[in-house]
């Protein structure tokens, strides 16, 4: 089986955790016995951490720095067996007790004393408006910053690295202090954030949103202006559709109460005049006649005498055709046309 893998943090020479990885040895329960001083006998671990209801570390109880002896077994066979300077594996306690003072647009942070030598804070600040922090030492002036912004702060405990070794732990990151105008704050998110971005931003998005509008509309009145609606021949020609497929000529029949065109005998057609047009009213009581000529047959010279052009003459002239519109009759030939 492959060995176990250890992970020892010292919290401040106050206690120390050793925990292995029991990933490759489930179902077992190790036995951790230890010391601090070699001429000592071991003793078993009191306070053991589970995991998934068996054992897999042990937390002790220290008051100083020394070594550490300790051995993980399984029943009464060794596993492992190993000695340490708990040292190596300090992880200092979070700060809490920094102190800003501003002046103008600077900010100084002073640090308390730590309790052990060779350790160094580090401090951290940013706005709401950054999104990493900046890093400085303790005891620094910070300066450049704007009064109207609202600034985080935020302090941890570093073991210096030739004095403990590679193997320590940075403290907890301390809670997170808020100072704006001088003063803390206990939340300044809201005053910072609001005015400047959250009102520009719905700003932007109204005049967006009234743009496009306005766009659609003048779109639609262009539209309106340069390809105007055609109007449906259905409602303009009732029933021409419905009724009569489309058949103009029947529909006309139909609804304008137009004769059809009667054909004539073809004996009649030498005698009829090539391009004349007869309409002779209805009733019996106005016998008056309109005779419409042609320029095949031109007024005689008799009828610009005596000035008679109205009267018919006594034979009216024969057609090829006859259409009764109303109360008109048109006798009408081959070549003459009527427009309606």
């Amino acid at each position: 089986r492959t060995a176990l893998q250890l992970q020892v943090i010292n919290f401040n020479f106050e206690t120390v955790q050793v925990t292995w990885n029991t990933s490759a040895y489930a179902g077992i329960n190790f036995t951790f016995i230890y010391k601090f001083d070699k001429k000592e006998e071991y003793r078993s671990c009191s306070n053991y951490m589970l995991q998934q209801g068996y054992s897999a570390g042990c937390l002790l109880e220290v008051q100083r720095d020394g070594p550490l002896y300790f051995s993980i077994r399984n029943g009464t066979e060794p596993l492992l067996t190993k000695d340490l300077a708990i040292s190596a594996y300090l992880k200092p306690r979070s700060p809490g007790d920094l102190s800003f003072r501003w002046r103008e647009e600077a900010v100084t942070v002073t640090c308390s004393n730590l309790g052990y030598s060779d350790l160094q804070y580090e401090i951290q600040h940013k706005t709401v408006f950054d999104t990493e922090w900046q890093a400085e030492n303790c005891n620094v002036t910070i300066d450049g910053l704007d009064t109207e912004k609202c600034y985080f702060f935020r302090a941890r405990v570093k073991a210096l690295e030739f004095a403990y070794g590679s193997e320590t732990h940075p403290s907890d990151w301390s809670e997170v202090t808020r100072l704006q105008r001088g003063e803390l704050r206990d939340s300044c998110w809201e005053s910072s954030l609001f005015p400047r971005f959250i009102l520009v931003a719905a700003m932007v998005c109204f005049l967006t949103l009234f743009l496009l509008l306005l766009s659609l509309w003048k779109l639609h009145r262009i539209k309106k202006v340069l390809m105007p609606s055609v109007p449906d021949p259905k409602f303009s020609f009732l029933g021409l559709f419905e009724s009569h497929q489309g058949n103009f000529q029947e529909w006309i029949k139909d609804t304008q109460n137009v004769a059809p065109l009667n054909k004539m005998e073809d004996g009649e057609l030498e005698c009829a005049p090539e391009d004349a047009v007869v309409v002779q009213p209805a009733e019996a009581e106005t016998p008056k006649a309109v005779v419409m000529m042609s320029r095949l047959y031109p007024q005689t010279g008799e009828e610009d005498a005596t000035g008679d052009s109205g009267q018919l003459p006594h034979q009216p002239p024969q057609g090829r055709g006859v259409v009764s519109l109303g109360d008109f009759t048109f006798v009408m030939s081959d070549n003459s046309y009527m427009m309606l």
